[in-house]
């Protein structure tokens, strides 16, 4: 009996127990409901964690589920609201326990996760973005259990050599705003929490130094509850230290975490909370005023940066924009010019606003010139590949970087600060202008017009920020500033930039010259350069050397001429030319004549055109005796042009008669017994009937006593007899053979040679015509059939090795040498009277 009033008291407690807790689960249903998922949702993200899933795909999938449990965990009432549901100190102790149990979860979790991989702190920063989507969120209790994880992960990072958390510039941007929260329960926790995230950041930054051993009180736990905030690098007092902040976090983060910092805090800046919006403006700027040295991003912040201020003008935080402009440019002056000349052109108010922040610094004037000075010297058209790459916002594909720097000079030259440092820089820019006024009327033939009128500005800006503001009207009178906008002609509008300011006794001419002087010894990098720095040198030089030059220029000069490319040739030629007066006086004046005999052996015929006239006006001016001593020289220089007068003569018949064969002419194919024979083989097909009175004419050049002409003569009568067999005589050919023998007994031994195969020619023609029957059948025959080309005979390459073929003492024309006046010497008896025949 006893024993059954026991097991009914038992029974009745437990009932009374079970009935106690169904009151307490159906008041705290939801506390059930988020304890449930929290465990459902653990269990699933730390599978994935021991699963072999892309660990990308993993992470993704991770903070999706760690998402949706955030949203649902910290949507919960207050900790004080839970209680008020209790009846009685037990039921309120239950309820609590369960409540803190949710986030034990949540929190074991994102520890187990971070104790795994240290990539994954950047949960952490999610959540402080989860965090500030919705003011209804537990905010305390997201940064408490945010500042735990971050403690745990500092004592854990001891455990590793080396550590991956590529987020932490990002998550210490988002804390350091929070340290200006108006809520000091957050700031105090934002505040250690970025005390543990700089010296997490600390020990990655110490990766290559060793590390000291650790203190008993940074021993490690496996208790996050245990852990403590032993750890301080800001204060708990410091709220608001803006300035703390940013010098802590410019030390500590690495390179590119800091950059990460930086660019949290630029797009935290168009906020809707304009609270947070202020704080990152703030901290931004102290950031950059103490470390922008370490920003590893500067292209990536100057491009958003353009992006912003095209897209919004008038934001209120556009001052702040140009500010980093300002900050950047004194750290990183060339990179930051270089990338806002990288935009288009012509340069919009977002542009323009970008350079007037970029000149805000005196102290890098220089640097911001000579970068700029660097652009305006390259082509416009010139650019590599991985530039073209990077070009987003170009209007083409062409490199527009130094007509955009013409453009810019408006900008920074007018600033007093840069007025000093051009003064230094005044002929580089002077003459980098010149060579972009070049370029924009011979590459950019299409846009020259508008191109130009940005280098007109630079150059007006140039003079009146040198103090030539004189120059500059002188060149309003001349009419031409607004010349620019038509497509000016480059080298008039250079000619009359020297001239103007040869004319203005510029203070500037000394450095000037020697500048243009040191570019010409050093050689310009393009030919184009050179053009322009002939064109200039030889203008300044003209109106300050009246009456004598200085030897070194002579040796520019002279280099000039023998330029590979024949436009830098023939400007020096003509630059010398209207220099002649100068030139002449000079003692060693054979020095340079001579350069100007070496290009008439040019292979482009106009370079020896304007040699010629080039030496005829030093010549006008020289005095008899220097002159007697040149005199033979220049008359040697002559004779390989009188030897190749007839390529240009030939050049005008093949012209005109439609032959194919002028390529033959050109130096490095000229062969004269091949132009013979082409020659020889067109006539055969276009004018046969002409071939007997060729013949006829050619004979006469035989008694020449200039033996080129008897050279070309034995080849030519050679080539002729041999293409117009069908069409000779017998008796025609007796007398060319009795001729040739004649020719075969002369002194020299290549024309004996030559002489020798033209008689064996026209033996072997001999040979096969037996009568002048035959003949007139063979010819009738042949001119319906004969369609065979000739080829080479001579060899004559070969055989004008046997001696010189052309003697130094080149004289002028004889009248014997004309074959009219060849009468004794010509064996008249021998053909004369079957001229009757060979005119038929």
């Amino acid at each position: 009996m006893a024993q059954d009033t026991s097991n009914t008291m038992t029974r009745l407690q437990t009932l009374q127990t079970t009935v106690k807790w169904y009151h307490v689960e159906f008041k705290a249903e939801i506390l059930l409901d988020t304890y449930s998922t929290m465990l459902s949702d653990q269990s699933i993200i730390l599978a994935m964690n021991s699963s072999f899933i892309d660990p990308s795909l993993q992470f993704e999938s991770q903070l999706r589920i760690i998402e949706l449990s955030f949203k649902k965990a910290f949507s919960l009432p207050t900790l004080n609201t839970v209680k008020s549901m209790g009846k009685n100190p037990e039921e309120i102790r239950d309820l609590q326990s369960l409540y803190e149990n949710i986030f034990n979860v949540y929190e074991d979790t994102l520890i187990i996760l971070v104790s795994k991989d240290f990539y994954k702190i950047q949960i952490l920063k999610e959540m402080v973005t989860w965090m500030s989507q919705n003011k209804q969120y537990l905010q305390e209790r997201v940064m408490m259990l945010i500042t735990r994880v971050l403690i745990f992960a500092s004592r854990r990072v001891k455990k590793y050599p080396s550590i991956d958390a590529p987020c932490l510039g990002l998550l210490a941007a988002e804390l350091s705003l929070l340290c200006a929260h108006e809520d000091p329960l957050i700031t105090q926790q934002a505040i250690t929490g970025m005390n543990y995230v700089l010296k997490i950041a600390m020990y990655q930054k110490s990766n290559l130094v060793k590390r000291k051993s650790s203190v008993a009180s940074d021993r490690e736990t496996n208790n996050p509850k245990e852990i403590t905030s032993d750890f301080e690098l800001l204060s708990k007092t410091m709220q608001g230290d803006r300035s703390k902040i940013a010098q802590s976090v410019g030390q500590t983060l690495l390179p590119h975490l800091l950059s990460d910092f930086v660019w949290t805090l630029l797009r935290k800046l168009f906020s809707s909370n304009k609270e947070s919006a202020l704080e990152a403006a703030f901290l931004l700027n102290l950031t950059l005023e103490y470390h922008a040295q370490k920003i590893t991003t500067v292209s990536k912040i100057v491009d958003d940066i353009y992006e912003q201020l095209s897209g919004n003008f008038s934001h209120p935080m556009n001052v702040v924009l140009l500010r980093v402009i300002s900050l950047l440019t004194r750290a990183f002056p060339k990179k930051v010019i270089f990338q806002l000349m990288e935009f288009p052109v012509p340069a919009d108010n977002a542009l323009l606003l970008m350079w007037q922040a970029a000149s805000a610094d005196s102290r890098v004037a220089p640097q911001v010139l000579k970068t700029i000075l660097t652009i305006l010297k390259g082509k416009p058209v010139e650019m590599e590949e991985t530039l073209v790459e990077r070009r987003r916002f170009s209007l083409d594909a062409t490199n527009m970087m130094p007509v955009a720097a013409s453009q810019a000079l408006c900008t920074f030259l007018p600033v007093k600060s840069y007025k000093k440092v051009v003064a230094k820089l005044f002929p580089e820019f002077l003459m980098a202008l010149m060579l972009q006024l070049f370029y924009c009327s011979q590459l950019l033939k299409d846009t020259a017009q508008n191109r130009s009128i940005y280098v007109r500005d630079g150059l007006k800006v140039l003079l009146n920020s040198s103090g030539l503001k004189e120059v500059d009207d002188a060149l309003e009178k001349k009419n031409f500033w607004d010349q620019f906008s038509q497509v000016m002609d480059h080298q008039y509008g250079i000619h009359l930039i020297a001239k103007t300011l040869s004319e203005c006794n510029f203070p500037q001419f000394p450095e000037t010259l020697h500048y243009v002087y040191k570019v010409a010894v050093e050689g310009p990098r393009r030919s184009e350069d050179s053009i322009v720095t002939i064109i200039f040198f030889a203008e300044l030089l003209n109106n300050f050397f009246k009456e004598s030059l200085p030897k070194e220029f002579l040796v520019l000069f002279r280099n000039w001429i023998n330029d590979p490319n024949p436009s830098v040739g023939k400007m020096s030629l003509q630059k010398i030319a209207s220099m002649a007066p100068v030139f002449s006086e000079l003692e060693n004046v054979c020095n340079l004549l001579l350069p100007v005999l070496d290009a008439f052996l040019s292979k482009e015929y106009t370079v020896v055109i304007r040699a010629m006239l080039t030496l005829r006006n030093i010549l006008s001016k020289l005095d008899k005796e220097i002159y007697s001593t040149v005199c033979t020289r220049i008359a040697s220089s002559y004779c390989p042009l009188m030897d190749h007068a007839c390529r240009y003569t030939l050049t005008i018949c093949f012209s005109q008669l439609k032959w194919s064969i002028s390529h033959l002419l050109r130096e490095e194919n000229y062969c004269f017994e091949s132009v013979v024979l082409n020659i020889c083989n067109n006539l055969l097909s276009s004018y046969e009937s002409y071939i007997t009175d060729l013949i006829s004419g050619t004979l006469g050049f035989l008694w020449s006593s200039r033996t080129f002409l008897k050279k070309g003569a034995t080849i030519l009568i050679g080539y002729l007899g041999k293409s117009g067999a069908h069409l000779l005589l017998k008796e025609e050919i007796d007398v060319m053979i009795e001729v040739i023998e004649r020719v075969a007994r002369d002194e020299d031994p290549v024309i004996k040679l030559l002489a020798e195969k033209t008689r064996k020619i026209f033996r072997e023609i001999a040979y096969r015509i037996a009568s002048s029957t035959i003949r007139q059948t063979f010819r009738r025959w042949a001119m319906m059939f004969h369609t065979k080309k000739l080829k080479l005979i001579y060899d004559l390459a070969n055989i004008t090795s046997l001696e010189e073929s052309i003697p130094e003492d080149f004289t002028e024309v004889k009248p014997e040498d004309n074959p009219e006046n060849l009468v004794e010497e010509k064996p008249e008896y021998l053909f004369q009277e079957k001229r009757v025949s060979f005119a038929s």
